[in-house]
């Protein structure tokens, strides 16, 4: 399965929904582009919605280290949302969920990045 995204944006927060199987960092240059590009432009609110997302691998959990520490450099925050149990579990065994703010639902994930 191919990894794709979609960005939108809501208010000030730029919302990315990932679809598919990320496992590889080459796979998400154009998404690390353009979350990089808005950044750039002060835009570092982020918020991953991973309900289409399949599979992550180490590489793909790299991907998602390097957007939070791109976020947080500029005084900005990621949140990731809707993650399926699968995940849910390799972030919890990882601890990366004490890193990220992880919420079930856009809206509360949203809530939290409007803080």
């Amino acid at each position: 399965m191919v990894f794709k995204y979609k960005f939108c944006k809501q208010n000030d927060i730029n919302l990315f929904q990932l679809n598919g199987e990320l496992i590889d960092k080459n796979q998400a240059k154009e998404l690390l582009a353009e979350i990089e590009a808005s950044i750039a432009k002060g835009e570092n609110k982020i918020l991953l919605n991973l309900q289409e997302l399949k599979y992550i691998n180490s590489d793909g959990l790299n991907v998602l280290i390097n957007i939070l520490t791109k976020a947080r450099k500029s005084a900005g925050e990621v949140a990731i949302c809707c993650v399926n149990k699968k995940i849910s579990e390799l972030l919890i065994i990882t601890k990366l969920d004490s890193i990220f703010y992880v919420s079930k639902d856009e809206e509360n994930a949203i809530e939290m990045l409007n803080k």
